[in-house]
């Protein structure tokens, strides 16, 4: 029986406290009984956390109630075990590292983020073969080539990077295959992806789409549809099917 609740979620936000947010959030997950990882960064949050549904959501509201994080979106499964040995709460340079140092989310703010294509509309571009404007549409695959090889989106472009830190370079090589096209970039809950549009735009790019909360988000919201395989996860699910259950091993 699945009875416990699994979220994942980011924010890029300016978070000059984050060493002093970083005992609060501790304390506070300690509190509610939950177990995960949450890292914290001047640029911002990334969080995974496991346990009961009432202390999942009583631990996110509260969160919300800090203006800056207002807007968090968790993606969310549940899953019959708890996928977490302990609670971790780390200070980091980045929330993702990238090694970029111009590709700033939160001082972009929302008018600066790259545009976000929601699940369903992404659907219906890989429906019909090609965006509203008719412009043939590529998926761009921004994660490791070892999350790759468990599943990804039909036809998408793989780079086979190991690390995210590769992805600027690779992107660089392989710019004029990409000049014509809509470009939409993914990852598993949308934090690589958000990065890597924006330097997909800052490299020229016209052309160019995040996928709104990553591949989680779509299995929500669009099931398995152009999908093939697996999402690897970074807990001890260690992958979840199109339907968010845990993947056979």
């Amino acid at each position: 029986m699945n009875t416990i609740f699994n979220i994942s979620a980011y924010q890029f936000v300016s978070l000059p406290d984050a060493p002093v947010l970083r005992d609060t959030l501790h304390r506070r997950a300690l509190d509610w009984q939950l177990k995960g990882t949450i890292l914290l960064a001047e640029e911002g949050i990334n969080l995974f956390l496991a346990g009961p549904a009432k202390a999942v959501r009583g631990f996110i509201d509260q969160l919300r109630a800090d203006p800056r994080f207002a807007g968090v979106q968790p993606k969310e499964s549940w899953s019959a075990t708890q996928p977490f040995k302990k609670m971790l709460v780390k200070v980091k340079p980045e929330i993702i590292r990238m090694n970029h140092p111009t590709i700033r989310p939160d001082v972009a703010g929302p008018e600066g983020r790259a545009p976000a294509v929601d699940a369903t509309t992404l659907k219906r571009w890989l429906d019909q073969g090609h965006d509203d404007d008719g412009r043939p549409v590529v998926t761009l695959d921004t994660r490791n080539a070892f999350e790759v090889d468990h599943g990804s989106f039909e036809g998408a472009i793989d780079w086979r990077i190991d690390k995210f830190t590769e992805f600027p370079q690779a992107l660089l090589d392989h710019k004029a295959e990409l000049i014509d096209k809509t470009v939409v970039s993914f990852c598993t809950g949308g934090i690589r992806c958000e990065k890597a549009a924006l330097f997909m735009r800052e490299a020229g790019l016209p052309h160019v789409w995040q996928l709104e909360g990553g591949i989680l988000k779509y299995f929500e919201e669009a099931g398995g549809a152009h999908y093939r395989g697996h999402c690897f996860v970074f807990d001890e699910r260690r992958a979840v099917d199109t339907d968010l259950s845990v993947a056979p091993a």
